[in-house]
């Protein structure tokens, strides 16, 4: 027999009772579900393709102790025969070890029990992790309805505050509003009467004789016209800048006294027109 055809059988045969090695379990249910015919019938054709496979094993064997070719050759030839091999085993069907339906019945039975015990298995996870989706669900639900207690109660709250807030009448809202006003204006008031009664004291109106010395009267100019006092003529900078703000200049005319209006000017509270001496501004200092 030629030696690549040996080892070609051997690696088939190798295959084959690999492939079925899956197929029949260390401990074959066969001798209990089986008769005592099909039981030796499946003995016999296993020690038979053993016997088989062994004497293919010895022939190699031989038959490479005594090759003594070209070992590059040798080793296409063995490519080319693995090659050749598996296209058959591409092209081929796989061939049951045995043919008696009691052993086949035996074998699919065996099956069926371990393929039930997986799905009993399963089905015992799938269990199981379905009742933790329940308890996940029931707190979820828990929560869910606290959540909605909790908005629902502020919704009462926010709408009694709605229905109170509307129970206010526009009367009291004037009202309010009217105090608010009057605080301001006494407010003013008392703020304007304090700066007119500074300004009074410390910013007098000039006066003929008096303790002025002689030195001071022949330098004072003779008032051409009546004088106004500082508070006068800050409160027309004043009402000038808020009622048109656009225009804010005051014309000066001979009741403007100079030194006032000097010092105005000098300490950055009115400032003058860029291109009319005789009108001023009140600076806008705030």
């Amino acid at each position: 027999m030629d030696p690549d055809e040996l080892l070609k059988n051997a690696k088939a045969l190798s295959k084959q009772m690999s492939e079925y090695q899956g197929i029949l379990p260390p401990h074959p249910p066969v001798s209990k579900q089986c008769s005592e015919a099909a039981w030796e019938e499946l003995l016999d054709e296993c020690d038979e393709q053993f016997n088989q496979m062994q004497q293919l094993q010895n022939d190699i064997a031989v038959t490479e102790a005594d090759s003594s070719g070209n070992q590059l050759s040798e080793t296409e030839n063995r490519i080319n025969t693995l090659t050749a091999e598996l296209k058959q085993w591409e092209e081929s069907e796989p061939r049951l070890l045995s043919v008696n339906p009691e052993v086949l019945l035996s074998v699919g039975k065996e099956e069926l029990s371990q393929l039930n015990a997986q799905l009993e298995m399963v089905l015992s996870c799938s269990r199981a992790k379905r009742d933790k989706l329940r308890e996940i669900l029931k707190s979820e639900r828990k929560w869910l309805e606290e959540k909605e207690e909790v908005l629902k109660a502020v919704t009462e709250q926010v709408k009694a505050l709605q229905e109170e807030h509307e129970r206010l009448s526009e009367t009291s809202v004037l009202l309010d509003m009217k105090k608010k006003l009057k605080k301001m204006k006494d407010f003013q008031d008392n703020l304007l009467s304090t700066l007119s009664d500074l300004l009074e004291e410390h910013f007098p109106l000039p006066q003929e004789g008096g303790n002025d010395s002689k030195r001071k009267k022949k330098f004072l100019p003779e008032p051409r016209a009546e004088l106004i006092s500082l508070h006068d003529i800050l409160e027309l900078l004043m009402n000038k800048t808020v009622e048109t703000p656009h225009e804010p200049y005051v014309v000066m005319d001979e009741s403007f006294w100079p030194p006032y209006i000097e010092m105005l000017l000098r300490y950055g509270i009115a400032s003058r027109h860029p291109d009319d001496s005789v009108k001023i501004r009140l600076e806008a200092f705030y």
